[in-house]
């Protein structure tokens, strides 16, 4: 899976809203990594909607969860750079960044989430934490150890206690992704 002591994310301040980082060193090579990021059957187990549309820059893109908890939305390819890197929109205002570089016989993966309120940022950074340990099981071939929304419950307590009040007023729907 990852190698990294460090997988918690970080929350930076930035020009445009807020910045959810996280940084995995995975064990696999770059195309395995990259093809996990960009397929539509590998994102299905990891990734919190279906993405559809080209995968090609300035690409309208369709993304749907597939529990039906949440309503659809829209978004745009903004870069796509096989395999190095991966950027979208994701509905209106949040923007998604993935960028490979190899590390050894591994791959160094950088995810950064920008998002305009700072209030969703606790939600969100214990669901992306949840998602990238889902994408280094499917890339190890293994089941991960926990059903869909546990381990984000887990990790919740260390995003609001390290992210603060401000980033946690978004409450989480009653069924998370």
């Amino acid at each position: 899976m990852t190698n990294s002591s460090d997988v918690y994310g970080r929350l930076r301040e930035a020009d445009e809203g807020w910045r959810l980082e996280f940084t995995r060193r995975l064990s696999h090579p770059l195309e395995h990594v990259w093809r996990a990021l960009t397929d539509p059957d590998e994102l299905l187990a990891w990734f919190p909607t279906t993405v559809e549309g080209q995968r090609t820059t300035g690409a309208r893109l369709h993304f749907a969860f597939p529990s039906g908890n949440l309503p659809p939305f829209e978004g745009e390819m903004i870069t796509y750079v096989p395999p190095w890197l991966l950027e979208f929109r994701w509905g209106d205002f949040d923007l998604l960044r993935f960028e490979l570089r190899p590390d050894g016989d591994g791959t160094l993966l950088t995810f950064v989430h920008t998002l305009r309120e700072l209030g969703k940022a606790t939600h969100d950074g214990a669901g992306w934490h949840e998602c990238l340990e889902l994408l280094g099981y499917r890339l190890d071939g293994r089941t991960p150890p926990f059903e869909e929304g546990l381990r984000w419950a887990e990790v919740l307590p260390w995003y609001e206690e390290h992210f603060g009040p401000e980033a946690s007023r978004l409450r989480p729907p009653e069924h998370h992704w």
